[in-house]
C-alpha cells in the first residue's frame, strides 16, 4: 500500500479565461511553496426534530467550499501572477498597485506517489500575508478562495507543465527598511497583510458558492521594534501619519521595494515580560495616498 507524503507533493496553476473554468490544453505553471491548507470543506446540516428516544434522524452535507493557503518563500519573479491577483492590479513599467481587476486560476495539487490530482477551479487570491523576521527567509502566504474542486487521475487533456523558477529566495539579511523615508535598524519583526475581504455567495438549488463577492483593499500589519526613543511611540500618541518603505534582495541583487506610503499606527505599548530588552509592537493601517493613488505598491527591479 503507497500512502502519499509530502515530499511527493506538488502544485501547479493556470489563469482562466472563464472564471470557473480551465483554458483548453493548459500550460501549468510549477507553484514553490513549502506547505498548503487548500482543501474542500462543507457545512452540515443536521434535522432538529424532536423524538422519543433522544435520537438525531438525520444529517445532510451542506454548503461546498474550497479555500486554504499556499505557502511560500518570497522568491523575484516566482509569484508576480499571484501578487498581482491579490493587488486586484497589472505590473504596469515592473510597478504594481492595488486596484480592481479580478482575475481567478485553476489550480492543481498532485500527490504524485499516488497518482492523484486535486484541481481547484475559479481560484482566486483573497489574501496575502508578507513576513521578515531575522535569521529567516522572508515569507509569503497566499489566502485561496475557490469555486470548487475535483478530483482526477489523469492531467487535463493536452496539458503541459513549466518548471519552477530557481532565483533564490529573500532573506531577512539583505534588505533596507525605512519608516518616514528614516533608516530604522532596530525592527525585530515586520508583518503586511492584505485582505480583499471576499466571502462565499450561494444561492437555492445549488450547493456550489457562485463568484465569491469582494470587499475593500485591507492593508495593515505590525512592526516590533526595540525601544530605545519616544519617537515611534509619538506617531502612535499623536496620530501621526507615516510610511513604511521595505527593500528586500536576493543573492543575485533581483530585489522588490514594498511601499506602504501612508499608515497610521494603532497600538505601542512597551510591554515588560521579563528581563530582557524591550520591544515595542506597532501595529498600523495603511491608507490610500493621493500621490501614488493606492495604499500599498510593490516595485520589481531585476539584476
Amino acid at each position: 500500500m503507497t500512502i502519499a507524503t509530502g515530499s511527493r507533493h506538488s502544485m501547479a496553476y493556470v489563469a482562466e479565461t472563464v472564471y470557473g473554468t480551465p483554458p483548453s490544453t493548459p500550460v501549468f505553471k510549477a507553484i514553490r511553496h513549502t506547505g498548503t491548507t487548500l482543501g474542500l470543506s462543507k457545512d452540515s446540516i443536521q434535522s432538529e426534530e424532536i423524538r422519543a428516544d433522544r435520537q438525531i434522524s438525520d444529517l445532510r452535507h451542506g454548503n461546498k467550499s474550497s479555500s486554504g493557503d499556499v505557502n511560500t518563500e518570497l522568491s523575484y519573479g516566482s509569484f508576480d501572477d499571484f501578487l498581482e491577483a491579490g493587488f486586484g492590479g497589472t505590473w504596469t513599467t515592473d510597478v504594481l498597485k492595488a486596484g480592481v481587476l479580478r482575475k481567478s486560476f485553476t489550480i492543481e495539487r498532485h500527490f504524485s506517489d499516488i497518482g492523484l490530482y486535486n484541481r481547484f477551479t475559479g481560484s482566486e487570491i483573497n489574501t496575502i500575508a508578507i513576513s521578515v523576521a531575522p535569521n529567516t527567509m522572508t515569507t509569503c502566504t497566499f489566502g485561496v478562495m475557490a469555486q470548487g474542486m475535483d478530483v482526477s487521475e489523469t492531467i487535463i487533456t493536452g496539458a503541459t507543465y513549466t518548471d519552477p523558477t530557481t532565483v533564490s529566495p529573500f532573506d531577512s539579511f539583505t534588505c533596507t527598511l525605512l519608516e518616514g523615508g528614516v533608516g530604522l535598524g532596530v525592527v525585530t519583526a515586520l508583518d503586511i497583510n492584505l485582505d480583499n475581504g471576499e466571502e462565499n455567495t450561494f444561492v437555492l438549488c445549488s450547493d456550489e458558492t457562485l463568484r465569491p463577492s469582494i470587499g475593500r483593499s485591507n492593508v495593515t500589519g505590525s512592526m516590533t521594534v526595540y525601544f530605545e526613543d519616544q519617537v515611534l511611540l509619538e506617531k502612535f500618541i499623536n496620530e501621526t501619519e507615516s510610511s513604511i518603505n521595505l527593500t528586500i534582495e536576493d543573492p543575485e541583487g533581483n530585489d522588490y521595494e514594498i511601499l506602504l506610503p501612508r499608515i497610521k499606527y494603532n497600538s505601542g505599548q512597551p510591554d515588560v515580560t521579563a528581563e530582557g530588552p524591550i520591544t515595542l509592537t506597532m501595529d498600523f493601517q495603511a491608507l490610500l495616498d493621493d500621490t501614488t493613488g493606492t495604499n500599498i505598491q510593490i516595485t520589481r527591479t531585476a539584476a
